[in-house]
């Protein structure tokens, strides 16, 4: 079945956002559903949002989100307000159908990966993102995964400096800064809420406790600033 017939698209109104922004809609990628949030006018930027942990959050019909903990699920309406619309993704979604649905309402499109949703950007590549944002990344394995820097665009990485989560170990900024080279830029995150529960959990440093406005305005910036 072609792309844009599978692209069902529900409105959820009884869910009002803050001021400018549209109610968030319910958008159906077969039998998968996405989140998307937009401000009232065309945005210049579209956000793919890939959740960390497995990456299937549980997005229902009626888009209940079963697991809303992931700092990423939480704020996904924040970027309206900064003129940014995001399309927050359950697992099983083709991401060549976010691009095309996106790429239809914004003139720019940047993903942005949680955790172990950063081992999908090698794929999110193919599709020609106009930036990626790395935030508490698998930042060694993705090196491994691309071999050469050659392809990632304009990058940024948000890092806690207290992540010490072992596969996204805040050690690993540094090395990954040095081997993109200039096209990379490192926003780091200090301080927050107390931690609690799994160095990788989205109660720690790993999931921006604390700090998930922060983050967020970190990511607007950046991506305004293209």
């Amino acid at each position: 079945m072609p792309v844009l017939t599978r692209l069902a698209l529900f409105t959820l109104a009884s869910f009002a956002l803050v001021a400018p922004a549209c109610a968030e809609e319910i958008v159906a990628f077969g039998e998968r559903f996405a989140l998307y949030n937009s401000p009232a006018s065309r945005p210049a930027i579209g956000l793919i949002l890939l959740p960390g942990g497995g990456g299937d959050i549980g997005i229902s019909q009626s888009g209940a989100v079963k697991r809303k903990r992931n700092w990423i699920v939480r704020t996904r309406a924040d970027y309206a307000k900064a003129a940014i619309a995001s399309l927050l993704l359950d697992d099983g979604i083709e991401l060549a159908d976010a691009f095309v649905f996106l790429r239809q309402r914004a003139d720019k499109v940047v993903v942005v990966a949680q955790g172990r949703g950063s081992l999908k950007i090698p794929r999110a590549l193919e599709y020609k993102p106009d930036a990626i944002v790395f935030t508490s990344s698998m930042l060694s394995t993705v090196q491994e995964q691309l071999a050469t820097p050659d392809a990632l665009p304009r990058t940024l990485v948000v890092h806690h400096r207290r992540d010490f989560c072992r596969v996204t170990h805040a050690s690993s900024v540094a090395s990954f800064a040095q081997w993109a080279g200039a096209r990379v830029r490192v926003e780091w995150i200090d301080g927050g809420s107390e931690p609690k529960g799994r160095l990788c959990g989205a109660n720690h440093h790993h999931g921006f406790i604390g700090r998930e406005g922060e983050v967020v305005a970190a990511i607007s910036r950046f991506v305004n600033a293209q």
